[in-house]
């Protein structure tokens, strides 16, 4: 399974990004789609997440992204808005995936993006 995550970049402040990760391989089923983020000198935080019963976002976030999912396609999509100097940050996918009927789901991970944010 792999991810290749896309659309990072500089941006200014109250400016927008939007985020794609998408997963490729050999896959059966994806449960959770997970957005986190990293900023220098700080731990890794959860950003969003979704699954068939909805999303849920870090308080940080919350009103300003929205994570979306394309089943169709096997991505994952995070649309950023009024972004703000302190979102800047290494952002990756993580997704929750079984690979055969039956078969445990796993966490798999993506490569990270970098958002930066300008005051």
């Amino acid at each position: 399974v792999q991810l290749q995550a896309s659309g990072g970049g500089l941006v200014q402040a109250g400016g927008s990004l939007r985020l794609s990760c998408a997963v490729s391989g050999s896959i059966f089923s994806i449960n959770l789609m997970a957005w986190y983020r990293q900023a220098p000198g700080k731990q890794g935080e959860l950003v969003a997440s979704i699954s068939s019963t909805g999303a849920n976002y870090a308080d940080a976030v919350k009103g300003r992204f929205t994570i979306s999912r394309d089943n169709a396609k096997n991505t994952v999509y995070l649309q950023m808005n009024t972004l703000k100097p302190e979102d800047t940050a290494v952002y990756s996918c993580s997704v929750f995936v079984s690979q055969r009927r039956g078969s445990n789901y796993n966490t798999y991970w993506g490569q990270g993006t970098q958002v930066t944010v300008s005051s």
